[in-house]
């Protein structure tokens, strides 16, 4: 199994036309297949939509009719920043279950409407400033480049889209593989958080073993280990690893991505850490140890 996508997710593109929303759409499609079915442009509906490898993709001028048209269950979003947030509303409103937001820089406060939408919605929303997901061999939804990934059983769930590409290659190099790797996205507003992947992680029977790659700032990664702390007093656990990026950072910087913040005396490396290994989590010292660290903590 997966979560999340599988080869029968049927996927929209918001933002197609233009050169990042063009490039990756001709990489997904390329993927195994992936069903990327329709474009969205609001002037452009009715017309068809060309990539290099002779892809042809009918573009409509909304979410809601290309929905009605095609069947989609989920939208990637390759709009600029300042459309995005508008680009996200869109998809909720139109009742798209997976709405995957790639773009980069969406101001806070459009993130904020965003958010009060999506609370009352039957949308999952992943991202935004985030990679996007793969599940291995059906479906690539994003930026992560394919042929790192093998079938496989560790789920992958991160804030940092980079080391994302580091534990999936390594999980692959271990012979281990992956059922399905979620890049959550690094900003302090975003729909989806470590908790809810993790649950669907601990839900899925393929998933043998988890790795969770933290940053810098907020309290995600310690609310995450007390999650997988208060499930495995019920019984509910898998071996798991992590990683904190960011970890020699200075108090009151930020590192790269907008939520890796430390304020108030929370949101150190250390904490999160102590926190993880308290759970139970066995935590890399770098990036390159990811790999071996998920093995330790299958082999206990």
């Amino acid at each position: 199994m997966s979560i999340l996508i599988d080869k029968n997710t049927k996927v929209l593109v918001q933002g197609l036309t233009g050169k990042t929303g063009t490039f990756h759409t001709e990489q997904a499609l390329a993927y195994h297949g992936t069903q990327m079915v329709a474009g969205i442009h609001p002037k452009k509906g009715g017309e068809t939509w060309e990539g290099k490898g002779g892809q042809k993709l009918p573009i409509y001028a909304s979410v809601a009719e290309a929905k009605d048209a095609t069947g989609a269950d989920a939208s990637v979003i390759y709009v600029p920043p300042a459309g995005a947030g508008a680009a996200i509303i869109e998809a909720i409103e139109a009742e798209i279950p997976l709405i995957v937001c790639i773009t980069e820089g969406v101001p806070v406060m459009d993130m904020v409407k965003v958010k009060a939408k999506l609370d009352k919605s039957k949308s999952r929303l992943i991202g935004p400033n985030c990679p996007g997901l793969l599940t291995p061999n059906e479906c690539k939804i994003g930026i992560m480049p394919g042929n790192i990934f093998s079938k496989g059983s560790v789920g992958v769930v991160s804030r940092s889209g980079t080391l994302t590409y580091e534990a999936v290659f390594q999980t692959t190099n271990t012979g281990l593989g992956q059922t399905t790797a979620v890049g959550i996205g690094g900003d302090p507003v975003k729909g989806t958080e470590f908790i809810d992947v993790l649950e669907m992680f601990l839900a899925d029977d393929d998933t043998k073993s988890i790795i969770m790659i933290g940053e810098i700032g907020g309290s995600a990664e310690e609310d995450a280990a007390q999650f997988i702390a208060d499930e495995a007093k019920k019984g509910r656990k898998k071996p798991m690893a992590g990683f904190i990026a960011g970890r020699t950072a200075p108090p009151g910087r930020t590192m790269g991505h907008a939520g890796a913040v430390i304020s108030g005396g929370k949101g150190g490396a250390e904490d999160k850490i102590e926190a993880m290994k308290a759970a139970g989590i066995v935590v890399a010292d770098s990036p390159a140890g990811l790999g071996q660290a998920v093995l330790k903590a299958i082999n206990g």
